[in-house]
Parts: structure tokens; sequence; C-alpha cells
């Protein structure tokens, strides 16, 4: 892909949301920035490496991760500072949302470094739109805490009147839909999407109990974004 300035003022931090399944979602600026910039930070160097490949982008990458977010942070500032152009990608998603980013951006805005976040892919909105749970008002608990404050987050969602949305992995999936029964009713109405945008995307609808049913019987695959009825 050809290089060339997206607009005037191209210096600084990108936020450039990826497909979460079909590569085919991604959006025609997104695919601008990725080609235009510096240098691409990258979760997973070999997942973006897929979707450069397929759209003939060939801007250097650099991993950029939850282990080694800390450290690198004060580097990218630094280049950033510079007049760098540099793209922030997640493996699927927008960065920042249950994937890093946050500490970057943070620093980058202490350090009065321009950030443009471009809209795009996320799954907790089909997961949230698919489920037919009212919509209006919600709150996305992205993963709930794996030990620390696990009981005590579950105890608040009980009683929480917006519709909660959460994102879980194939191994837990079980776990936390048994908890949330236990804590929040087992005929709290709920959804459980997956593989979303792929081709065995599914979405199952009814009971905590009744998601609890069927993925007891049909062995979990995929990851997984739960959305559950508030308290009435």
């Amino acid at each position: 892909m050809e290089k060339h300035t997206i607009q005037h003022e191209i210096e600084g931090l990108w936020l450039v949301p990826t497909p979460i399944g079909n590569l085919g979602d991604i959006s025609l600026r997104a695919l601008e920035v990725l080609g235009a910039a510096d240098l691409i930070l990258a979760e997973d160097t070999r997942t973006t490496a897929k979707l450069l490949k397929h759209y003939d982008i060939d801007t250097p990458m650099r991993s950029f991760h939850m282990h080694n977010e800390h450290k690198s942070v004060p580097r990218i500032v630094s280049e950033l500072s510079a007049g760098g152009y540099i793209a922030l990608v997640s493996d699927a998603g927008s960065p920042g949302v249950s994937d890093p980013g946050f500490l970057l951006v943070r620093a980058c805005v202490a350090a009065e470094i321009h950030v443009q976040a471009l809209p795009g892919a996320t799954a907790l909105i089909p997961a949230l739109t698919l489920s037919g749970l009212p919509s209006e008002r919600f709150v996305f608990e992205g993963f709930l805490p794996p030990k620390k404050g696990r009981q005590k987050r579950l105890s608040a969602l009980a009683e929480e009147s917006r519709t909660i949305i959460l994102y879980e992995s194939p191994h837990r999936i079980l776990k936390t839909l048994g908890q949330l029964a236990e804590h929040l009713g087992e005929n709290r109405e709920a959804s459980a999407s997956r593989e979303l945008t792929k081709k065995f995307e599914e979405t199952v609808r009814g009971s905590l109990k009744t998601l609890i049913d069927h993925f007891t019987k049909t062995p979990p695959k995929g990851e997984f974004v739960i959305v559950v009825e508030g308290l009435s």
C-alpha cells in the first residue's frame, strides 16, 4: 500500500481498531493509517502480520502487550515527542478496551502528544444488540477479576439495574455463568455470543440456567461476550 498523508497533522499516536474476526470489517481509514504510519505497535505481531499481509501493508511492527507495556511506554513517548507517527493495534477490537493501551494513552496525554482514536470493531456492541436485552443503558465490565475481588464484583452486579456486558474465555465460561446464576439468580435473562463475525458465530439466549445447560452439553469454543439483564 502506498504511503500517503491522511491529514495535515499526522504526528502522534493513533489508536486503530482491527477486526474481531472477519478481516473485511476493517475500515478504509484504518487501512490508511496503518499504511502511512512509521511504526505499528501490535499486541501480537504474528496476528497483526496476517492482517497486514492480507491488505499488502509493509509498515514495520513492534510488540506492545500487557507484559512489556510498562517498560515500553517511556521509549514510545520519546519517539512520539520527536515527531513520530505511530499506530497502536490489539489482536482484535479497539486498543485499550480490555487490551493494552491505557497506560500509553495516559502518558501521551500527560506529555501533550496528539492522540487520535478511530471508530471501529468491538465485540461488546454487536453482542449487546444481538442479545434482545435493553440496550439504551448498559455497563461494560470486561473480564471479571480471576481471583481477588471477584466475589465482591459479582455481589455488586447483583444490584446493577443496567444491562451487564462481560467478556469471558471458553475455559472459564461455565464457571462464570454459574457464579452469575448464584449471585443474580438462575432465572435472570442473558445471552452468550461467541465467534462474532466468524463462520461459526453463535448467540445463545435464555435464562442463565438455560445457558449453563447449553454449554454443559455443548463444549464451549471461541471467545465469549456475556450479556445479562439488569435487576428489575
